[in-house]
């Protein structure tokens, strides 16, 4: 039997402990994860929604071929073909993670760009970058917490399918994924 599932005191504490070093795993990999697709998809936002044009239009088409695609498919694809690590994890929920914040940040920046001061800003010899930087960024950060916040659990149950379906966080390391896929076995005889 599952040397965690059987009884005794001790056996509730390896649970315990088990579960909680689990979740540090999780959320780390959130963190980081959502983390550098913040500042990546915050980054292309603003490029994209400030310069138009071209620059815009490959931004976006960019992101919405990559929202199009099936991205749990593109995960058991990466892990079986690389393999499973906590790098190739990361580096699989930062591909998820970013896109969100393309899309919102470009729509708020394609509304602040037209406002009276960043007219104010050129005219008064501003560089593209400091408006971008100093004017219209400040103006997105309530948009870029609110898409961070709302994705948080999303991406630690992203992290959990895919160790779950044994291509995310390698065992024995603890993941909450791994542990349900581990629980798995003992339902019909041990289902608390």
């Amino acid at each position: 039997g599952s040397p965690y599932l059987l009884g005794g005191d001790h056996v509730g504490r390896d649970v315990t402990s088990r579960t909680i070093h689990g979740a540090r795993i999780s959320l780390t990999v959130m963190v980081v994860a959502m983390t550098t697709g913040m500042i990546i998809g915050t980054a292309l936002g603003l490029i994209s929604g400030y310069a138009g044009g071209i620059t815009d239009e490959i931004i976006t088409r960019i992101v919405d071929i990559w929202l199009g695609f099936p991205f749990l498919l593109l995960a058991l694809v990466v892990a079986i073909t690389i393999g499973a690590s906590f790098k190739i994890v990361i580096v699989l929920m930062i591909l998820l993670a970013w896109s969100g914040f393309v899309r919102n940040v470009r729509a708020d920046v394609l509304v602040i760009k037209e406002a009276d001061y960043i007219a104010a800003a050129r005219v008064a010899g501003a560089s593209r970058t400091r408006i971008i930087l100093r004017h219209i960024f400040p103006g997105t950060i309530g948009t870029v917490t609110v898409i961070a916040s709302l994705s948080v659990g999303g991406l630690i149950l992203s992290e959990a399918t895919l160790s779950f379906l044994g291509a995310g966080i390698p065992g024995p390391t603890p993941s909450w994924g791994n542990m349900i896929a581990d629980g798995r076995d003992y339902l019909t005889t041990a289902w608390w």
